[in-house]
């Protein structure tokens, strides 16, 4: 297998190689014209993001700066928003689902490194997956870990560290992040505590 064939499936690999250098250095190039370009140039933007992402879909907006590996490995519903500084390292597959959307400095970390530090001093890393769902906020600063699934409907408060999946119709804060709580249909009446919609 190649580095990038162990990489893509979950085995551990070395980011060293030609191949995989040569990739990121390539989503760079891309990266640093997108997070150059003047605010009135969000089409030349998009543009950069159709090519750099695997998947996206009519409406999305990424505030830059945008950081990612190499992209082909992220792939984007409807109606996506991320504001700034969100960074994806995408060795492995990250799928996010429609009517999402991540407040500043969220990070999704697909990739991971040994705990001994004799295989990890020799280069050796790891990637898994990670899913989230439809109608999901990530709040400000949230870490998503490698191997994490985020169902659908799910609000994770600011600052959380996401190390194990997190079930639809959730509310999830702290660190490491734990369910505190149920998305509800009395939820739909406030838009910020006990602040009604209707006052």
């Amino acid at each position: 297998m190649t580095e990038k064939e162990k990489m893509i499936s979950g085995k551990p690999y070395k980011a060293s190689g030609e191949e995989l250098s040569s990739e990121r250095q390539a989503a760079k190039e891309m990266i640093f014209d997108y997070n150059t370009l003047r605010p009135s140039e969000g089409n030349k933007r998009n543009e950069i993001l159709k090519k750099l992402l695997g998947v996206v879909r009519n409406d999305f907006y990424i505030e830059p700066p945008f950081r990612c590996d190499y992209g082909y490995n992220i792939s984007i519903g409807e109606n996506f928003y991320s504001n700034y500084n969100c960074t994806i390292l995408d060795c492995a597959k990250v799928t996010i689902g429609d009517n999402v959307m991540f407040a500043p400095n969220v990070s999704l970390f697909t990739a991971g490194h040994p705990i001994h530090f004799e295989p990890r001093n020799a280069g050796l890393e790891y990637a898994f997956p990670i899913n989230i769902g439809n109608n999901v906020w990530l709040g400000g600063g949230v870490i998503v870990n490698p191997g994490v699934t985020i169902g659908d409907n799910v609000v994770i408060g600011s600052g959380s560290v996401v190390t194990k999946d997190i079930p639809p119709n959730s509310i999830a804060v702290g660190n490491p992040c734990k369910v505190i709580g149920e998305v509800t249909e009395e939820d739909k009446k406030y838009y910020f505590k006990k602040l009604k919609f209707n006052d």
